[in-house]
């Protein structure tokens, strides 16, 4: 058996092929071989939530996979959501409601809104609380960040982008 394996992945619209050996972990495969630093690596057992990427659309958590397990699929990391010229209307909802402290939680929590107002663009408070039930921010009561998602979902509904 190989101690290498070959993959091909699209990350953030760009594709990669690389070789990396089969217990190398997502998140560390995005860290330190493609330079993307913005997915975070908090608990390393999935519980935090600072991990979060999109694979193929659906929120995981980067440090409970394999990068082996993501050959064939498209993955997008919060590098891939706006730029510093034209952010996401989602980050910039949490700029401009302060869903931000220290930012360690961030990236995770934005990938996890962004299919959850895509699926439900004009959500409870409630409902949102449960959505960002499973990312951890040690910095806040969640209200700012709460309050963010609902800003977001308002920038984001085609009468607020005509």
């Amino acid at each position: 058996m190989s101690d290498i394996r070959q993959i091909s992945v699209n990350v953030n619209g760009c594709p990669y092929d690389r070789t990396v050996e089969p217990r190398l972990l997502l998140s560390d495969f995005l860290r330190h071989d493609l330079g993307l630093t913005g997915t975070h690596v908090g608990c390393e057992h999935g519980v935090c939530g600072t991990c979060t990427i999109l694979l193929d659309g659906q929120p995981v958590r980067s440090c409970l996979m394999f990068a082996v397990q993501a050959d064939g699929c498209d993955i997008s990391t919060v590098e891939g959501l706006g730029t510093m010229e034209k952010l996401h209307p989602i980050q910039e909802a949490f700029r401009e409601a302060h869903g931000v402290q220290c930012g360690f939680c961030t990236p995770g929590l934005l990938m996890t809104v962004v299919p959850f107002l895509e699926e439900n663009p004009d959500p409870s408070e409630r409902e949102i609380r449960h959505a960002i039930s499973g990312n951890l921010c040690r910095c806040s009561g969640y209200q700012h960040i709460v309050d963010a998602v609902l800003l977001a979902a308002e920038k984001m509904r085609p009468e607020h982008n005509p």
